[in-house]
């Protein structure tokens, strides 16, 4: 028995155009993927600011002062009385100083006139002097060294007698040394006192004994009264109980 085939229903009639179709198209399709370029993207980045314009200032109310007028001038009198000056005014007769050729000036000779010499003050440090000045009640020392040690034992009882601490230091509990310096003169005077310390009240109490010390016998080199500087410390010192 013989097969009938209808020659529309054959499907292999067509396939070679379709197998050349297809790889056709996965060819392009493989060649446009190999020349496909990709390129990075730059990345924008975006900044936002965003101003608020919400200040509100507040303007201050002013007022106005209004001034008053100045006071209007005291009106003029209206009748002005003439009083005449009786008074007489004695002028004063003002003498000429100028020098005329007929006077006569007194000349004075040059050898007439005594030149004082100024004296200059000498000053000679404690330590080497002659003789160290003396100090109230150290009269009986024999010689120089026994007039040091009377000097300064007389100094410290001095310091001791007149000491007050000051009472603002004392408040605040502030304490320490005050380095005095001063210069017993020719005349036996204290004077130029100098401080140095922590304080200024400390070195004001320091300044005030100094300055009560007693008037001495000044020191003497070679026979003659000289200037003596001294230093001494004295020191603040809060004792607690």
């Amino acid at each position: 028995m013989q097969v009938k085939k209808n020659p529309k229903a054959d499907l292999n009639r067509n396939s070679g155009l379709y197998f050349v179709i297809g790889l056709t198209v996965v060819l392009f399709l493989t060649w446009r993927a190999l020349e496909y370029k990709s390129y990075p993207k730059d990345e924008v980045v975006r900044e936002m600011v965003q101003a608020v314009d919400d200040l509100k200032e507040d303007v201050p109310v002013t007022e106005m002062i209004k001034t008053p007028p100045p006071p209007p001038p005291p009106a003029a009198p209206e009748v002005i009385e003439v009083v005449e000056d009786t008074e007489e005014v004695e002028e004063t007769i003002i003498e000429s100083t100028e020098t005329s050729q007929d006077a006569v000036i007194e000349v004075i000779d040059v050898d007439d006139v005594e030149v004082g010499e100024e004296e200059e003050e000498i000053i000679v440090p404690f330590a080497v002097i002659e003789n160290v000045p003396v100090f109230p009640g150290c009269e009986s020392a024999r010689n120089n060294e026994e007039r040091k040690a009377c000097f300064q034992e007389m100094i410290q009882k001095h310091i001791v007698k007149e000491f007050t601490y000051p009472p603002t230091a004392l408040e605040l509990g502030i304490q320490g040394r005050v380095f005095v310096q001063f210069v017993i003169d020719s005349k036996g005077n204290i004077g130029s006192i100098r401080m140095r310390g922590p304080d200024k009240n400390l070195e004001k109490e320091a300044h005030r004994i100094v300055a009560s010390l007693p008037k001495m016998k000044p020191g003497e080199q070679r026979g003659r009264p000289v200037s003596v500087p001294y230093s001494i410390p004295i020191n603040f010192v809060i004792q607690t109980p």
